[in-house]
C-alpha cells in the first residue's frame, strides 16, 4: 500500500529521494533559522520549523504510512521510560566528554548553546527549580516530538525501501548531526563567526550517538514514541547540566 497521500504522488514516490528532499526542505531553512537566533538569543523563530515538523506525518502521509513509521502504541508502556532513562544516559555521557576535554570554555557545546540561548546568568538558588522547569518543559515537547516525527519517522521511511532499518537510521542520523552544526560548532561570539574544527566533530559524533539510541528505543517500543521519549529524556538532562553545573 502506498504510504504517500495521493496529493503527493504526482510529485514523488516515498523514496530515498523524498527523503532526501524533506532534508533539505527542512534542513535549509531551520540552519539558517538557528544561526540567526545565535545572533539575536531568540528562538521564537525556529520553534516554527519544529511546529512544522510535527505535522509532517500527517501533511505527507496516509494513516497506514504513519503507522509504518512508528505512530502507534507503544509495545510496552514501561519502556517508553526505559527510552527517556536512555536519554538522560546519553546526554550525561556526551555533558561529560565535552566537559572532560574542554572545561567550562567555549569549546564547550553545552556552554555556548547556554550562552547562545541567552540563559540567565546569577540565578538565586531560590529561583533556579523554577527557571529550570520553564525551560524544561518547552525543550522536553517541541524538538522531541518535531524531530522525531521528521527524522525517525518520515525520513527514515523513505529509506527503509531501498537500504532497510539498520542503513536507513544511519542516513536519517547523519541528516539530525550535521543540521545540529548550526547549534554549536559554527559560533558566534562578541559580533564574530568562528568555526571550530575539533568540537564541531566531537559534536557532530555526538549528535550521530545520541541519534542511533533514540532509533534503538524507537524498536524497543515498536513505536515512534520510544524515541520521542528517548529525546525527550536528552533534552531534561541538557536543561539540568545546564542549570545546576553551569550557570
Amino acid at each position: 500500500m502506498e504510504s504517500l497521500r495521493k496529493l503527493w504522488l504526482r510529485f514523488f514516490r516515498y523514496n530515498w529521494k523524498f527523503g532526501l528532499f524533506l532534508i533539505l526542505l527542512f534542513g535549509i531553512p531551520r540552519f539558517i533559522l538557528v544561526l540567526q537566533a545565535n545572533v539575536s538569543g531568540g528562538y521564537s523563530t525556529a520553534f516554527i520549523i519544529f511546529m512544522l515538523m510535527w505535522f509532517t506525518p500527517f501533511i505527507f502521509l496516509t494513516k497506514q504510512g504513519r503507522k509504518d513509521m512508528g505512530m502507534k502504541r507503544p509495545n510496552h508502556y514501561l519502556r517508553l521510560l526505559y527510552s527517556f532513562v536512555l536519554g538522560v544516559l546519553s546526554c550525561a555521557i556526551v555533558f561529560g566528554v565535552f566537559l572532560l576535554i574542554f572545561e567550562k570554555t567555549d569549546g564547550n557545546a553545552f556552554v555556548y548553546i547556554s550562552k547562545a540561548g541567552a540563559m540567565p546568568a546569577d540565578i538565586p538558588p531560590s529561583d533556579k527549580l523554577i527557571y529550570f522547569i520553564i525551560a524544561a518543559i518547552p525543550s522536553m515537547i517541541f524538538s522531541p516530538i518535531g524531530e522525531e516525527f521528521l527524522y525517525r519517522g518520515v525520513i527514515h521511511g523513505s529509506f527503509v525501501s531501498k537500504f532497510g532499518e539498520i542503513k536507513a537510521s544511519v542516513f536519517d542520523s547523519l541528516a539530525f548531526a550535521f543540521t545540529h552544526l548550526a547549534h554549536f560548532g559554527i559560533i558566534y561570539i562578541a559580533g564574530n563567526w568562528s568555526f571550530l574544527p575539533v568540537p564541531a566533530l566531537l559534536w557532530i559524533v555526538s549528535m550521530f550517538f545520541v541519534s542511533q539510541i533514540f532509533f534503538r528505543c524507537k524498536l524497543m517500543c515498536d513505536s515512534i514514541f520510544g524515541a520521542v521519549f528517548s529525546h525527550a529524556g536528552f533534552n531534561f538532562a541538557m536543561m539540568y547540566f545546564t542549570f545546576y553545573h553551569l550557570l
